[in-house]
């Protein structure tokens, strides 16, 4: 039997920009530094967020190699079952390397950051697409022999450094590589890049990964905070509606505060009136009025050019880009968003008479049509930033505007089939109110969305009245959900003659 010891591996999953060759060049400098033969190599991952790069390191002691001359053999790839530690430096980047079969718990120690950055699978979803991050850490705890979590996101943004030194911090912390502390703060130093901040950053990872933090720590992702709500509108809520449903309303009445005005958000609450009517007594829960308030408020506050427009050109977006690329304030960032209007948005953002005649003239069409395709506007110059600020500042027009017409029917058209029956099934209305999360987004995604929708709305009414008629409509729910083009909801209708 062989005795040849093993080279330690270490595979690491990092997101553009996070600087995961920075930390395979630091633990190269670190291993040099302990006497250790190292091999590093790394794979591509695909643009736009739809995975990772994969950092693969290899270690092995020269103090143990063979006195006949041998020298190990690296491999250049991870192979499932024979990984030593894994970072994952987001949360579902965990689930993926979970997934490769490169975390067991025989073997392997995982260090995970809890923070997410959503995938774009995740934001095109028609549906709520994003990942559970609860079962992604439940199967972390299954799959690893040891497993460290932490949120490297909020460690980086608190010292104001690029996230790649808590991730060196959290390597040295957990300590899966037999390498002293001082050496991995050695290698920033010798780096001579931004040394106090990324050893600040190092530090305050090194000891939340020694102290093993639990892997019950909440995924962190960004959320926009409501405006505050109007005592008049307040009082409303409180005196009107059950107090399930209080809190999705007061968000929904700040939501479209910050989206149009107060007028706005009052007609959402009496919008909400006959809804909340339609609660049965001892329904405690309010599931209707709850999943109509949310529907409603997203469907209200919908992303129509002017919003694109207003939100873009926010200060505090400026503010956060300029956090996100840790800008100095003597430094000059320049943001470039990239727009693909089509016909259709821009009809809709003229008044109502105006954009439907442009809309139904083939003439016209084709004139708009040079105007749409691809559009770069740079927000951080005079003109582009002047030129979306025009856009918002039709905010006060917005109700004149074709879009906000056409949206208002749709709208009322699902509220009335909802009035209509909740009181015949319940269950059935509370599905059709939650089938409003199909419609978001703009242009395409929109679209479809909005089809899928529409179609699910009309089979729900021929089902009213059949056993099951709740269930059949969550499951063509999830089925426009899981396909975009709409080919599944299209087989679930005809297999249910509803087609």
């Amino acid at each position: 039997m062989s005795t040849a010891k093993r080279p330690l591996s270490l595979t690491l999953a990092a997101l553009g920009g996070q600087g995961g060759g920075v930390v395979s060049g630091w633990l190269t400098a670190v291993a040099g530094r302990e006497g250790y033969m190292v091999q590093a190599t790394s794979v591509p991952g695909v643009a736009q967020r739809t995975g990772a790069t994969l950092y693969y390191l290899e270690f092995f002691a020269e103090a143990d190699l063979p006195a006949d001359g041998r020298r190990p053999i690296m491999a250049l790839m991870p192979s499932p079952g024979d990984v030593d530690v894994v970072v994952a430096t987001e949360l579902v980047e965990t689930g993926r390397a979970i997934q490769r079969g490169l975390v067991t718990p025989d073997r392997t120690t995982l260090i995970a950051s809890t923070h997410r950055v959503y995938t774009i699978s995740e934001k095109s979803n028609l549906g709520d697409g994003r990942a559970d991050s609860a079962e992604i850490l439940a199967e972390a705890r299954r799959s690893a022999r040891r497993l460290v979590t932490l949120d490297m996101g909020a460690l980086a943004e608190r010292h104001g450094a690029i996230i790649s030194s808590v991730i060196l911090g959290a390597i040295a912390g957990a300590a899966g590589l037999p390498f002293a502390p001082e050496s991995y703060r050695q290698a920033i130093r010798d780096g001579g890049i931004a040394v106090a901040t990324n050893l600040a950053a190092f530090d305050a990872s090194f000891e939340r990964a020694r102290a093993g933090v639990d892997a019950n720590e909440p995924a962190r992702a960004s959320a926009q905070v409501a405006a505050v709500v109007p005592g008049a509108l307040l009082e409303q809520i409180r005196s009107r509606y059950p107090a399930a449903a209080r809190p999705t309303l007061e968000y929904g009445v700040g939501r479209l505060l910050d989206y149009q005005d107060a007028a706005y958000a009052g007609e959402y609450v009496d919008r909400l009136t006959r809804i909340a009517a339609l609660e049965p007594p001892g329904q405690n829960g309010a599931r209707l009025t709850c999943a109509v308030a949310r529907g409603l408020a997203l469907w209200m506050s919908i992303e129509d050019t002017i919003r694109v427009a207003e939100l873009k050109t926010r200060p505090e977006r400026q503010a956060a880009i300029r956090r996100n690329v840790r800008a100095r304030p003597e430094q000059i960032v320049e943001v470039c968003e990239f727009l693909k209007p089509r016909v259709e948005e821009i009809c809709g953002t003229l008044p109502a008479a105006i954009g439907r005649r442009l809309l139904e003239s083939p003439a016209w069409r084709r004139r708009l049509s040079r105007f749409t395709g691809e559009r770069k506007v740079r927000t951080t110059s005079i003109g582009g930033f002047l030129l979306l600020r025009s856009v918002a500042g039709l905010k006060r027009w917005r109700r004149s505007t074709l879009r906000f017409s056409l949206e208002r029917v749709q709208i009322d058209a699902w509220l009335t089939a909802i009035a209509e029956l909740a009181p015949l099934d319940y269950d059935l209305a509370v599905e059709l109110a939650e089938c409003q999360r199909l419609v978001k987004g703009y242009g395409d995604t929109y679209e479809r969305g909005l089809h899928n929708f529409q179609r699910i709305m009309g089979g729900a009414r021929r089902l009213a009245g059949r056993d099951g008629a709740s269930v059949t409509v969550d499951r063509l729910r999830r089925a426009a959900e899981a396909d975009d083009r709409g080919e599944a909801i299209g087989r679930e209708l005809a297999m249910l003659g509803l087609g």
